[in-house]
């Protein structure tokens, strides 16, 4: 019997060190030195930093960490990231024995012309023998090739998955916010442009209405005076209603009914000065995208050492021991009533290899398709990183072209209207001042806006701070 066992041991340690599948690599990615667009070629490490240093507005601030704990769809995250979590817990206990534990008692009447009747007459009783039986019972599989452990690498990849997930939904919700916030801000700039408007062309239709009395102005131009005026009235019933749904959406991100946002006017100084304009390369590794579709590709290629150990033999221990007896009364004598017995086997599939080895080939497959995917998250990720720097590059040379305008626009309305009042300008070029006024203001907040959009796509871009 000590040879049988010593024979099993032997077994097991020979081949406790076979595993299958490979142990995973990163796939080689070649990526360039510095992002297109980056005119700073920077080595370091370091990272994007955390919303409440990447913007100083205090509103904003207060807004996202509201959202951050209301927010419906980070909420669903967490919960995720929790049943991952309790998966990963259960598969680690793959690695333990299962024991159960069983009471029975049963009666057993065999026909007195049987064997076994005859033989068992002087202990049967007229309802048959009793069995009473408290047993133990442990099955154990060796995890001879390694499924186990691979199992655990792919619950433990699926687990950072689900993290990598909610700080994805985390970075595009802050950048949601901040993109709704400053709507918010480049809309009530517009209106203050409309009011502005509205004041400077009735103040027009009524100069022109003086001079039309005295004679000095026919009807036309009173009438193309009161018309400038109904284009700037009509600016603002649209932007009431474009304030009020965004105001509306902005609640919904931050898991509120529908209510007035507070905020502040932008100073100029709602982004940190002290944040870089250019990052390292190495930053993307951070991306949650990128992070979470490199977890896709571990737990691929732990399923392919999954499939793989299902084609051969697997090794289980089993073991039964505990207390029977016929009768009652000396149930739980020791030791007359101990039993036991222990067993091993190998179970090899014959039939149903053709089946396993397509599912072994499907996952090869998988696993290719998930370096694919890898690779084509990290193309994408460059991509967004340069077009966001690119875009911050050429708007700021375009909102200070813009700003350059309206300045020149405003002088010329001053102008205009002292040249009206005084009878040296006509009614069209004060008309005309006006409307390019207004056009041009309304510009200058809708490219002031986009600078900040850019700022927001380049946090979004690299991943966000933690």
């Amino acid at each position: 019997m000590k040879q049988q066992y010593i024979v099993l041991l032997i077994f097991i340690i020979s081949f406790a060190a076979c595993r299958t599948g490979k142990n995973y690599v990163r796939p080689e990615l070649s990526m360039p030195a510095q992002y297109r667009g980056d005119t700073v070629l920077v080595n370091d490490t370091s990272t994007i930093p955390g919303y409440k240093t990447f913007f100083n507005n205090k509103k904003l601030v207060a807004l996202i960490d509201s959202a951050l704990f209301q927010n419906r769809d980070m909420q669903i995250a967490a919960k995720n990231i929790e049943s991952a979590r309790l998966v990963f817990k259960r598969i680690k206990l793959n690695y333990m024995p299962e024991l159960t534990a069983q009471v029975t008692g049963s009666y057993t009447r065999s026909s007195n012309n049987s064997l076994a009747g005859i033989g068992n007459s002087q202990f049967a009783g007229s309802y048959g023998i009793p069995d009473y039986t408290a047993s133990m019972g442990l099955t154990w599989e060796i995890d001879l090739w390694g499924r186990i452990r691979r199992e655990k690498e792919e619950s433990l990849a699926n687990l950072v998955q689900t993290e990598e997930i909610k700080k994805g939904i985390q970075t595009r919700l802050i950048a949601d916010i901040a993109n709704g916030y400053y709507n918010l801000l480049m809309l009530d700039e517009q209106l203050k442009v409309a009011l502005k408007s509205i004041l400077l062309s009735d103040s027009t239709v009524q100069i022109t209405t003086v001079l039309f009395r005295v004679g000095e102005a026919n009807n036309l131009a009173l009438q193309q005076a009161k018309a400038q005026l109904e284009v700037a009235r009509q600016l603002l019933p649209d932007l009431e209603r474009s304030i009020a749904l965004q105001e509306n959406a902005l609640s919904l991100l931050c898991g509120h009914y529908a209510h007035k946002i507070e905020r502040t006017a932008d100073d100029g100084n709602d982004f940190n000065k002290e944040i870089k304009k250019a990052y390292p390369v190495a930053v993307l590794a951070s991306r949650p995208d990128i992070m979470a579709a490199e977890q896709v590709l571990r737990a691929a290629n732990a399923r392919v050492g999954i499939t793989q150990t299902a084609m051969y033999p697997a090794l289980t221990i089993n073991g039964t021991g505990g207390l029977n007896s016929f009768k009652s009364s000396n149930w739980f004598a020791i030791p007359g009533s101990l039993f036991g017995n222990i067993a091993e086997g190998l179970a090899q599939p014959v039939f149903q290899r053709r089946k396993l080895r397509i599912q072994y080939e499907q996952a090869k497959i998988d696993r290719e398709k998930a370096v694919i995917e890898f690779r084509q998250t990290v193309l994408q990720g460059y991509a967004d990183v340069s077009d966001a720097l690119i875009s911050n590059q050429q708007l700021a040379m375009q909102y200070q072209a813009a700003r350059n305008r309206n300045q020149s626009l405003e002088q010329a309305v001053n102008s205009a209207n002292t040249l009206f009042k005084t009878g040296m300008a006509n009614y069209l070029e004060i008309i005309v001042a006006q409307n390019n006024y207004l056009q041009s203001s309304l510009n200058e907040s809708q490219l002031s806006r986009e600078i900040a959009g850019g700022k927001i796509e380049l946090y979004r871009a690299l991943g966000g701070g933690k």
